[in-house]
């Protein structure tokens, strides 16, 4: 058994990692911190009362390098690199789940804040498996995906080399409000969300710039992105729907099974996808059409298990050698 801890709890995220660790055949929870601890784990998600107890401490990195060797972050940005660059010289593994390692350094500060850790942040393998599994399996340090970001990529990677470069591509992206976060908020607060839904950050949200930034980097070209995302009146899912211009027509069905047909956690299918189908699970659902040179990609996952806390626990995984299926749920029920 590997000792792991769990940094940042409190949130939907945190509580995701701990529902999928507690029965993982490998990890062991032997720490969990929050930025005021004193508290516990039951306190602060009383569904696990009888399932898992443990004090939730006042996260302090030495006392976590005592006691695990990998440590997962879920913690805003600004705030994980400070800790993940005292773990890491500490010989402590990372998975950070905030956007402080996803990007190069000019696009990170410009978008987010001035960076306090450039020197890990050379050396951060970005946690998508589909296209870093070897570099994930050799690094202490993984850069989780943003939700919105990994299910974009996931549906246009296999298209790069078709879409016509010189016309936009246009993401209109759909989130389950956990997205957002657990901290509410005027959108997200049941008034405003019940029966409804809007458009927050057209064109400027700040996983525009990471999606643009991976697609160049796997394919040599520069993509017109333009990123629309919606709240949506459920608790979880996330629906991308993608619309870009190719130079050729093609059948969208082979270039995708093709690309994914040694994945183990990418499904394609036949006709448009569905939130629920993905929910509860670490699959990323794929539909795509080509009427003439039109392109439509269609993807779906459940934003905080592929979009944030399985993902995590599947790098970690790849991290210490493990199959990368290892103690991920494929199938439950999520209401």
């Amino acid at each position: 058994m590997i000792d792991v801890a769990i940094i940042g709890a409190s949130g939907f995220t945190g509580l995701e990692l701990v529902k999928i660790l507690v029965n993982h055949p490998k990890f062991n929870i032997n720490y969990v911190a929050t930025s005021e601890g004193d508290t516990t784990i039951t306190a602060l998600h009383p569904s696990l009362t009888k399932i898992f107890e443990i004090d939730v401490e006042k996260a302090d990195a030495k006392e976590i390098a005592k006691k695990a060797k990998l440590a997962f972050l879920a913690l805003p940005h600004k705030a994980s690199m400070g800790f993940a660059k005292e773990l890491l010289e500490l010989g402590v593994k990372v998975v950070d789940l905030s956007a402080d390692y996803r990007l190069a350094l000019d696009t990170y500060e410009e978008h987010y804040c001035p960076h306090e850790d450039k020197e890990h942040l050379k050396d951060a393998v970005y946690g998508l498996p589909e296209l870093y599994r070897k570099e994930i399996q050799k690094t202490s340090l993984v850069a989780n995906p943003g939700c919105y970001p990994t299910a974009s990529l996931l549906g246009l990677l296999p298209f790069t080399q078709y879409i016509d470069e010189n016309f936009p591509i246009f993401i209109d992206a759909k989130s389950g409000v956990s997205g957002a976060g657990k901290k509410c908020t005027n959108n997200t607060h049941f008034v405003s969300i019940n029966e409804n839904s809007f458009a927050y950050n057209p064109l400027i949200h700040r996983h525009q710039p990471e999606i643009a930034e991976k697609l160049q980097l796997q394919s040599g070209k520069t993509f017109d992105i333009n990123f629309v995302p919606h709240l949506l009146p459920v608790t979880r899912g996330e629906m991308i729907d993608t619309y870009a211009l190719l130079k050729e027509s093609i059948d969208p069905l082979e270039v995708l099974r093709t690309f994914y047909k040694d994945t183990k956690f990418v499904r394609i299918f036949d006709k448009p996808v569905d939130l629920k189908s993905p929910a509860g699970t670490n699959f990323c659902d794929i539909f795509a059409k080509c009427v003439d040179k039109k392109l439509y990609i269609n993807s779906t996952i459940d934003n905080i298990l592929r979009g944030a806390s399985s993902q995590a626990v599947v790098n970690a995984n790849l991290m210490c050698g493990f199959e990368e299926e290892l103690g991920i749920p494929v199938i439950a029920y999520v209401p």
